[in-house]
């Protein structure tokens, strides 16, 4: 603004000049000094004040410093090593059914229960996902409460988080007891190919978590009102239609009750879409930040994220089932006999399966998190041309780093980030900017700080 003012005082004092010079003309010759005048173009807008991209990203990240960065960045760094140890302890888990026969035990308990094979399945199910629930119960209180407590990042009491948690079990023992049913299913109709079935009915879960997330799961955690009426709401529909969004309303979550992290969505799958923010949200961000975050979501629905999503999980899948199909061979040639599990379509054998399966995704880490950090980086950019708000965004970065470290090494980005680091994200900002700089509303939107 200070360019554009300078601007216009010069062509001012020019236009004062020439009128001048027009009405001494016009009141009769008169002497007067010459010298020669030099004529060049005048500099475009802002050349005088070049835009730095990475100055702009060094600055926003300077806002984050101190005990607020070190906390950030103790708290993300402090689940690299919560990863290795969720794995451990689940393998841990299944040496310790296997090794103990605990596992035979509960299969012979479904053989008396029912003589049907496929009954006998989710018998062995529910008694298996409760007792891994309870014998990982510990680690998951520590981690799922008491570290995020510590944090500052729970707003609930443990009897309020209990019952949470007590609701997701129930909906993972009802799904997996299903799920498992229908992949050992798949096991005995075809021994050799049944990992393609499995893959199948993996993807087919995931599918349908997506499609009735929305409507029938989420509520069961929190509060879905509309947002009242106002111009925010409206700027939300409006960019919506503009975007070919089949959304009628958008909708107010209290995640307030369990955290204050900021979130908002745009989820649903074949005709169960719903827009919808959290009151974190709501409550702590500007309205550009607010339409930035929605510019964002409504990217994965408009580039079909979850279909993207599916395919490329698809192929982690099948390397999965058939590494798990692998090594589940070697491992019963060397120890069935001691486990009593002798075929893959015996579901005393689980525990083989889980720690298999457990062996691989920790592995395939950098692979899952990829998929994942590219899918967002997508709906970064979608949201930042749909919106055109680069430091609104670069705002609501900074404000996620109360859970997320700001400016990791590159290593550890392409490791254990499943969305862009801060730093990743506030250039892709900075980036677009500079190539908008000569837009109207991006000359009228704040300044970057350089």
């Amino acid at each position: 603004m200070k360019l554009i003012s300078t601007v216009i005082a010069v062509a001012t004092l020019l236009t004062v000049i020439a009128l001048s010079s027009s009405l001494a003309q016009s009141t009769g010759p008169s002497a007067a000094p010459t010298a020669p005048v030099t004529v060049h173009n005048l500099p475009p807008l802002g050349a005088n004040q070049p835009f730095d991209p990475q100055k702009a990203v060094a600055s926003y990240l300077a806002r984050v410093g101190g005990a607020a960065r070190a906390r950030s960045d103790a708290y993300f760094e402090g689940g690299y090593a919560l990863i290795a140890v969720d794995a451990l302890y689940a393998v841990a888990v299944s040496a310790l059914l296997l090794w103990f026969k605990i596992s035979s035990r509960m299969r012979d308990m479904a053989q008396r229960l029912t003589r049907s094979r496929f009954w006998q399945v989710p018998i062995y199910a529910v008694q298996y996902l409760v007792i891994t629930a309870l014998l990982t119960l510990p680690l998951t209180i520590y981690e799922g409460f008491y570290r995020e407590w510590d944090y500052g990042l729970m707003n609930q009491t443990f009897l309020q988080w209990l019952g949470d948690q007590e609701t997701s079990f129930t909906l993972t023992l009802i799904g997996g007891a299903v799920v498992l049913t229908l992949v050992y299913a798949a096991i005995r109709r075809s021994t050799r190919t049944w990992w393609l079935w499995g893959t199948g009915t993996a993807v087919a879960s995931m599918a349908f978590v997506m499609l009735i997330g929305p409507l029938f799961i989420q509520p069961l955690f929190n509060r879905y009102t509309p947002l009242p009426a106002t111009p925010l709401k409206a700027e939300i529909l409006s960019a919506a239609r503009a975007n070919d969004i089949p959304a009628a309303d958008v909708y107010l979550v209290d995640a307030s009750r369990q955290s204050d992290r900021i979130s908002a969505n745009v989820s649903g799958f074949l005709g169960t879409l719903r827009i919808s923010l959290n009151d974190n949200l709501l409550h702590k961000a500007t309205k550009d930040e607010v339409l930035a975050v929605l510019g964002h979501e409504m990217g994965h629905y408009v580039l079909d994220h979850g279909t993207r999503l599916l395919l490329l999980y698809s192929l982690v899948f099948a390397a999965a089932f058939a590494f798990v199909r692998w090594g589940f061979g070697r491992l019963i040639g060397l120890f069935g006999e001691r486990w009593d599990v002798h075929t893959i379509d015996d579901p005393a054998g689980l525990p083989v399966l889980a720690a298999l399966a457990t062996l691989f995704f920790f592995v395939a880490l950098p692979v899952t998190n990829w998929i994942s950090r590219s899918t967002e980086i997508q709906a970064d950019m979608f949201g930042l041309n749909a919106v055109r708000k680069p430091d609104a965004f670069s705002t609501v970065v900074l404000k996620l780093s109360a859970y997320r470290k700001l400016d990791p090494s590159p290593w550890e980005e392409v490791i254990f980030y499943d969305h862009p680091s801060g730093r990743t994200r506030i250039w892709e900002a900075m980036r677009w900017k500079r190539e908008h700089l000569n837009d109207p509303d991006i000359k009228a939107g704040p300044q970057s700080p350089q």
